[in-house]
């Protein structure tokens, strides 16, 4: 049973990905319910739009349920650097995804405040929506941060992407809840704030998104590891003892297993076993900095 850097096995990594995501499930499968009732008998399009919204969470929370399992399979003939890139392409999906629903967002909230300008008059939501908006907010706002902890604790951007889509759905329930208010409170032309501030917001998720889909195109695309992390790499191999000169020094990302090729050489007059040694003496080093799971492979040349 391999370990991962947190000291987790792999089952564990898996089952409290799942754990987290079926938490998230049940809570947006409550969410989306109420938030549609109170749409509909609190007369607010924005609500009912919210709940809607919340529908689609079913789709990513399944998403990363199915990816979860399939990432962490262990290598074999067909994969045999290990399933890693189902979780960094699941990634690329729940990005992509959101960016979707941010389109969604702005192009609805521009038809609104279009047609507001033209004489037409929103309703005045009831008090069920806005009791529901701050619902909505403290239950999303609280995944979140579940979410985000137990992402960081098994080093899974896929789970800390699903995190990020919450923090989505929270600021969307809070330009909800702007509009209700202002809606209720303020008067008709207020209620302008809905569609604006829910504008706003998918802008702010559009950019999110765009920082959690960038590195999982660059691993997709075999783009090497950050220059830093290259350069400790470099310095290791350097100071191995043994080790005259390298250079093919190649690195890229599968999942959350970093993997390095390079070429070492060394004292045309050692023997094979030494060669051998300075060449495992290397791997460990490297695999110190990079995690056990890393895959290292070292080409000996005289």
């Amino acid at each position: 049973m391999t370990s991962t850097t947190n000291n987790l096995t792999e089952s564990e990594v898996v089952a409290q990905g799942r754990r987290v995501t079926w938490v998230g499930f049940g809570v947006n499968a409550v969410l989306a319910f109420l938030k549609i009732v109170a749409g509909i008998f609190g007369r607010s399009t924005a609500m009912l739009a919210d709940g809607v919204h919340s529908l689609t969470d079913f789709v990513t929370d399944v998403i990363v349920i199915v990816f979860m399992g399939l990432s962490h399979r262990k290598a074999n003939s067909k994969y045999s650097y290990g399933h890693g890139k189902y979780e960094t392409f699941a990634t690329m999906i729940v990005a992509f995804f959101l960016i979707a629903v941010a389109i969604g967002f702005f192009v609805d909230g521009a038809d609104k405040i279009w047609k507001s300008i033209h004489g037409q008059e929103i309703p005045r939501p009831g008090m069920i929506a806005f009791v529901m908006a701050i619902i909505s907010i403290v239950s999303k706002e609280w995944l979140f941060h579940y979410t985000r902890y137990v992402g960081r604790k098994i080093d899974s951007q896929l789970i800390i992407a699903n995190a990020w889509h919450h923090r989505s759905d929270a600021l969307s329930s809070v330009a909800t809840l702007l509009g209700i208010a202002g809606a209720m409170f303020l008067g008709p032309s207020w209620r302008i704030l809905d569609p604006l501030a829910a504008m706003l917001v998918s802008i702010f998720i559009v950019i999110v998104s765009i920082k959690l889909a960038a590195p999982a195109i660059k691993e997709l695309l075999e783009a090497s590891l950050p220059a830093e992390l290259v350069n400790q790499i470099d310095t290791i191999v350097a100071n191995t003892k043994g080790v005259k000169s390298f250079h093919k020094v190649r690195s890229r990302r599968n999942g959350n297993t970093d993997i390095v090729d390079l070429h070492i050489q060394v004292d045309p007059d050692i023997t094979v076993k030494q060669g051998h040694d300075i060449a495992s003496d290397c791997e460990q080093q490297l695999k110190n900095l990079l995690g056990k799971s890393a895959i290292i492979n070292i080409h000996v040349e005289p």
